[in-house]
């Protein structure tokens, strides 16, 4: 039996979902994975890779040279199924997808970012045209999917979703196992602290892109009324900053803040770094999808303190697991800092129910069953189109497939 083709396109992120690529091979799917960047790690994992560069940017003479590098490699490959991730993939996918009537489009909304979330006067012009793109692309989207509520209500309340289906699926899921594994062959945090030179300092870590938009001047700004209080801490920044262009943090505003916040760039030992850290905060401005990171450090059971924002919300509970605090809030952030540094107790039992909470709700093999009901109940329906649409009889009365709905019935438990 052949096993059906899926194609999943992604960001510069993309490598990050290996496990989730490789856990719906194993449930029988052809997987052939695009995106930006270095395609060692998919090399290593055994994955066909296929190199889509397109810019992150406002740039539309890159957008059309991507658009028909994706439109040829869907020709080359011809898979039954298109999976998509990225704010810019989400509009570009689906068109270049348009001249294949036998692909299966499914677009996962992994936040509204920059576009929905910034004031500045290129976003507010933006997104008119942005929501214009998004319902002519919905026409092409056989299945819609969002990391959160609030997005999906949002996509709704603004017509950007078409007949196809629309339902929920928190996250892309992360493999608990893998992550315990990279900590338990990583560093150790003691040779992490030497070699960071944070001695027995109490740290803070956040791991974001620097960008303004996630929040870090509002971070320095807490780092500030913290050390105030408790010199002694480090605030730990790991995330590139060189890459993010006109939204990039300044390095003269991190300086200004030395020693006790110390901007080591992106890392690879991650899980190894998150067991350094006494408090992990996440202070983005954007409407994330659901936050990787907080996932990673609520899996290592590191006290949270996160801003109340779509997909932030959807992993703390303020005061159960965690705190959460308004964006553009450096007192209240400094705050919430501090009382999970003074109350140990409080700050370890948060951790704990952080951990059991992601183990519970978005674990990779959740996530991975939740995704592969999506596309075999649209294998399904289109197989049964096509046997039906090729029947003489059916074809000479004017048959038409029945166009997807939101519905529970059809994809299970996916909106669980």
């Amino acid at each position: 039996m052949l096993r059906p083709h899926l194609l999943c396109i992604g960001g510069e992120d993309h490598c990050l979902r290996i496990p989730f690529l490789i856990a719906l091979r194993d449930k029988g799917f052809r997987i052939s994975a695009a995106a930006p960047g270095d395609p060692s790690p998919f090399a290593r994992a055994g994955l066909d890779y296929h190199p889509v560069n397109f810019a992150r940017f406002v740039n539309p003479l890159s957008d059309w040279a991507a658009l028909k590098t994706i439109s040829k490699l869907i020709a080359d490959l011809r898979p039954l199924l298109v999976q998509c991730f990225d704010t810019k993939l989400n509009v570009l996918v689906p068109l270049a997808a348009r001249g294949f009537r036998d692909v299966g489009v499914v677009s996962t909304i992994n936040g509204l970012g920059w576009l929905y979330s910034s004031r500045s006067p290129m976003a507010l012009g933006l997104r008119p045209v942005h929501r214009v793109l998004h319902r002519l692309t919905a026409r092409s989207t056989a299945v819609t999917v969002f990391q959160n509520r609030d997005d999906q209500a949002f996509f709704v309340r603004h017509r950007m979703v078409g007949t196809g289906a629309n339902l929920v699926v928190p996250s892309s899921g992360i493999d608990i196992e893998r992550f315990e594994q990279a900590v338990a062959t990583g560093p150790l945090p003691a040779d992490l602290r030497h070699a960071l030179g944070l001695g027995t300092s109490e740290v803070v870590i956040t791991v974001t892109r620097m960008t303004r938009q996630k929040g870090i001047p509002t971070l320095l700004e807490a780092a500030a009324l913290v050390h105030q209080d408790r010199p002694g801490v480090r605030f730990l920044l790991v995330g590139p900053r060189e890459t993010e262009g006109r939204l990039a943090v300044r390095q003269a505003e991190i300086d200004r803040h030395a020693p006790y916040v110390l901007a080591i760039g992106p890392r690879s030992d991650v899980p190894a770094l998150l067991g350094v850290a006494d408090v992990f905060a996440l202070p983005t401005e954007l409407r994330e999808g659901v936050p990787r990171v907080l996932l990673e450090a609520a899996v290592a059971g590191r006290p949270i303190v996160a801003t109340r924002m779509s997909g932030c919300t959807d992993v703390i509970r303020d005061g159960w697991n965690g705190f959460l605090v308004p964006p553009h809030a450096p007192r209240l952030l400094a705050e919430r800092i501090l009382d999970l540094l003074r109350d140990r107790e409080t700050a370890d039992a948060m951790g704990a129910r952080a951990a059991r909470f992601v183990s519970q709700e978005f674990n990779l093999g959740i996530t991975v069953a939740r995704y592969a009901t999506v596309y075999e109940q649209l294998l399904k329906r289109s197989v049964r189109c096509h046997l039906q649409t090729v029947d003489d009889g059916l074809a000479k009365d004017g048959f038409e497939c029945e166009p997807y709905h939101h519905n529970a019935s059809l994809f299970g438990d996916c909106e669980q």
